[in-house]
């Protein structure tokens, strides 16, 4: 269908657009046999960002579940050729396809012909579309998941990111396929979802963020999860509290990882007994990582915090856009995270680059802090800013969700505090502490500080 009614040549931008399930991932390997690029993006995602991401990419055909097309129909895109499926119409791609064909021969593509440009789930400013080469899809297949993950093809992989988010795409389609293990695509992949859909199907390999283990902790015990051997974890740092919570109720230890849509999966991680809560780990195997001075760019002792630099198998390639000059240097990839190296080679995690409050001339890491208030039995979320102050210039400031039937006000804000103090040196304790119902987040789950940090934003 696509290379015949549709048109679609090699080369061409073809976005893909609906919730998590197999038709869609069907798409994705049609685009990939036709030559295609796909430019997978988020349901959520509304018209603007949809029309600004089509300009960049320069898409000019979309496969669509039925249920997402309002708002591609929306974005008014010059020229875009949109194709539903999904439906009951005689136009829906799928009755469509029903009689085409049972055998396509593939594409030739090149190792580094473009298969797909991801945009970045950044919080602020125009998105950023990365290129990544057919090549890049296997690399990423054949270090973190062969090397770290290690799968079987009795594995059953399930998850929470999204096929538009490269986490997902990696962790439910490419690595279970190229174990020839199975996959359970999950429209609704909440934690109030995993539990009982890990009892059903016996799901033994799971990704999704941090937040939502530490939400599954109340509900694990209710549900059969023997069936799970690896967890995985990543998008933002992984507290070390969560962690030792998940393996105390479940015996499983989960293996923390960092990536980023630049470089289109993990490869910092750990697995099994190499594990080291509160790290995350060393370079994947065919990765190498350095801690670097921000200026300079030269590698800082062990033991001092700097940007983390990393270089491998797959790199950045922004499509049209300036900011790739600031992300690659010498080679090597800036991930805008602060780093350590310890001694012995292990990383581990500071905060995000622009994440580190200085307050009185202290430097305060936010993650830090998070971790500590995480550690408080009535504590479910945490998120930690700095907020601008006239005599300190920015004074440590704690956004808390607080567990059900615990009590919100000053008392509590209190105790908190003292509760951190056992743990940290008093200038890191919060100075302010707000309570929420839910912290602001993007479509993947990211924490949206930027949001926290503007004082018109929250309460």
């Amino acid at each position: 269908m696509l290379t015949g009614e549709l048109g679609v040549v090699p080369g061409n931008r073809v976005l893909l657009r609906g919730p998590t399930t197999p038709w869609l991932a069907a798409c994705w390997l049609a685009v990939m046999k036709a030559g295609g690029v796909a430019v997978t993006v988020l349901a959520q995602q509304r018209a603007r960002e949809l029309a600004v991401m089509c300009d960049i990419a320069q898409v000019t055909h979309a496969l669509c579940d039925i249920r997402s097309l309002d708002d591609l129909v929306k974005a008014e895109v010059p020229g875009l050729r949109v194709t539903a499926f999904g439906g009951d119409g005689p136009g829906d791609l799928l009755r469509r396809a029903a009689d085409a064909p049972g055998v396509y021969r593939a594409v030739e593509t090149a190792a580094d012909d473009v298969a797909l440009i991801a945009f970045t789930s950044g919080t602020t400013g125009r998105p950023k579309g990365c290129m990544h080469f057919h090549r890049d899809v296997l690399a990423v297949a054949d270090t973190f998941s062969a090397r770290v993950l290690r799968p079987t093809p009795d594995d059953v992989f399930a998850g929470s990111p999204p096929l538009g988010f490269t986490f997902g795409l990696g962790g439910l389609v490419v690595f279970p396929l190229r174990a020839g293990a199975s996959a359970l695509l999950l429209e609704q992949a909440g934690p109030g979802q995993l539990l009982p859909a890990i009892a059903e199907h016996r799901v033994s390999v799971l990704f999704t963020a941090p937040t939502a283990y530490r939400v599954m902790l109340d509900g694990v015990g209710g549900h059969d999860v023997s069936s799970l051997r690896r967890c995985v974890s990543a998008g933002e740092n992984l507290p070390a509290a969560t962690w030792e919570a998940w393996r105390e109720r479940t015996g499983l230890r989960i293996i923390n990882g960092i990536g980023a849509t630049e470089l289109l999966h993990i490869f910092i991680s750990a697995a099994d007994g190499d594990i080291r809560p509160g790290t995350t780990g060393v370079p994947v195997p065919g990765w190498e990582a350095r801690v670097v001075d921000g200026g300079s760019g030269v590698p800082v002792p062990d033991g001092e915090p700097g940007l983390l630099a990393v270089r491998g198998p797959v790199g950045c390639r922004y499509l049209s856009d300036p900011r790739q000059g600031g992300y690659v240097r010498d080679g090597w990839n800036l991930t805008g995270d602060t780093y350590v190296r310890e001694p012995d080679g292990w990383f581990r995690y500071v905060a995000r680059a622009d994440d580190m409050i200085i307050s009185a001339g202290y430097n305060v890491a936010g993650p830090e802090v998070e971790d500590a208030l995480l550690a408080h039995p009535d504590v479910v979320e945490a998120a930690v800013v700095g907020r601008a102050d006239e005599l300190r210039g920015q004074i440590v400031a704690a956004y808390v969700v607080l567990r059900d039937g615990a009590a919100r006000g000053e008392a509590t804000a209190e105790a908190l505090r003292e509760f951190v103090k056992t743990r940290l040196v008093p200038y890191k304790c919060p100075r302010a502490i707000v309570f929420m119902d839910a912290l602001p987040r993007t479509p993947t789950g990211k924490l949206q500080r930027f949001r926290l940090r503007d004082p018109g934003a929250v309460p």
